[in-house]
């Protein structure tokens, strides 16, 4: 075992274990990598090419409002992945279940990849779609809880921001890896040939990520904080209801912390494709090309919060990220509205970097607000409910708002989201000094 400065300062807390953070990243990182992989190339194909493919009946409003509805599907059911996952994680271990949460994330999503469209199976095309979509999501709802907890818990006590800054930034990383795959494809295809069947390659590409994954999975070990639950007998029999009974107020006021990131991650990302490319005209491959500068943002923010919240504090830099983000969503339209394609990644961007500094120091925050024997599922159902309130309905929110109401109406919505997570976090604890045992 080499005697690094994160595997010195581990072995003299009781949280930390003799992982070095070198893996302890990777394993944590490639988990949540892939989750937005999956998730974001739904929400790229469902913008630019599902409703045809899936649902060629409806008018254009309609269609798009179908299919993010079967995109909303998957978020509703994170909620039931992770009371699944979260109990059978506080009962017997982080790490086994991820590696189950894993396979059926990434599966599912590539069997859309196989999936005819509605002119060869006719309805039975987005019943399918719906199928694939819910076990997707079941499978994402215990895969970002485990994945925080195996680098927290495995973390010294005075650097669980920095170690949990690594699954944080698989949004980053995920983003970019969709996102350039889908400009790839439309720089190289005809519409013809990316409409057919170009849309499809994103989605086969996560058989090689779910292999990937599992491999650096299986190497990882057990946290030595559910190491000492285990040995002390301490695992409740249902720890959902112990959650609620316990941690009533933690897992709102968590859950409504989250819905800022979600909303403004889906709404500058699916939505705003959705809109510039439909709506304003602007060509697809542009808004992929300036989708991959934006996410730069979304990574600084995610490192620049995460990091810092060991010395500043969690639940500052949250407030710091909220509070922008109730500006921002009044300045993210008006720059998109002008067309001009520096101004719309100035846009896009900056709502991602204010979605990054509310992100990141949640690997870390999330957790600490629960006992280690409840933290699996406090922490994912946390962080999941947040995901139904801000990333499922927010989309579907804004395809309403825009026909009628105009672009502002949107961006008053955001605003309003984020007014919301500042207050449940304003009402929130600080957390870094906590113990995790």
């Amino acid at each position: 075992m080499k005697n690094g400065p994160e595997t010195a300062d581990a072995a003299a807390t009781p949280e930390g274990g003799g992982e070095s953070l070198r893996r302890v990243a990777v394993a944590s990182f490639i988990g949540t990598a892939i989750e937005f992989y999956d998730f974001y190339i739904y929400g790229t194909a469902a913008a630019l090419v599902l409703n045809d493919a899936f649902f060629p009946g409806l008018d254009p409003v309609n269609a798009t409002l179908a299919s993010f509805s079967t995109y909303a599907v998957a978020f509703a059911a994170r909620p039931l992945g992770s009371l699944i996952f979260g109990h059978f994680g506080d009962r017997i271990g982080r790490k086994s279940v991820l590696v189950a949460s894993l396979l059926m994330m990434g599966l599912s999503t590539a069997f859309v990849g196989l999936l005819p469209g509605y002119a060869t199976l006719g309805i039975w095309a987005p019943l399918l779609l719906v199928l694939l979509r819910f076990v997707q999501g079941i499978g994402l709802g215990g895969e970002w809880g485990g994945a925080a907890l195996l680098a927290v818990e495995h973390a010294p006590k005075r650097r669980r921001g920095l170690y949990a800054a690594f699954p944080q930034l698989g949004p980053s990383v995920g983003f970019f890896a969709a996102t350039g795959v889908f400009w790839l494809l439309s720089a190289v295809l005809d519409d013809a040939a990316f409409r057919s069947w170009g849309w499809r390659v994103p989605f086969l590409l996560s058989f090689l990520l779910v292999g990937v994954g599992l491999f650096v999975r299986l190497k990882i070990s057990e946290t030595p904080v559910f190491a000492k639950v285990r040995a002390a007998q301490e695992a409740g029999r249902v720890p959902a209801l112990d959650v609620l009974r316990r941690h009533p107020k933690e897992l709102l006021l968590g859950a409504g912390g989250m819905i800022i990131a979600y909303g403004l991650f889906y709404t500058a990302t699916t939505y705003c494709l959705a809109y510039t490319t439909g709506t304003l005209g602007i060509s697809r491959n542009t808004m992929l090309g300036l989708s991959l500068v934006a996410c730069l943002f979304l990574a600084a923010g995610t490192w620049l919060a995460a990091t810092r919240s060991d010395g500043a504090g969690r639940r500052k830099l949250v407030l710091a990220g909220t509070g922008l983000a109730v500006v921002w969503g009044l300045v993210l339209f008006p720059l998109l509205d002008t067309g001009q394609p520096v101004l719309i990644a100035l846009g896009i961007g900056g709502a991602l970097f204010c979605m990054g500094v509310v992100y990141g120091p949640m690997g870390a925050y999330l957790p600490e607000l629960f006992g280690a024997t409840v933290r699996y599922s406090g922490a994912s159902l946390a962080y999941n409910l947040g995901g139904v309130l801000g990333g499922a309905v927010s989309p579907l929110i804004a395809t309403r708002l825009q026909p009628a109401f105009g672009s502002a109406s949107v961006g008053w919505y955001v605003s309003a989201t984020a007014v919301v997570s500042l207050l449940c976090v304003l009402a929130l604890p600080e957390t870094r000094n906590r113990d995790l045992g």
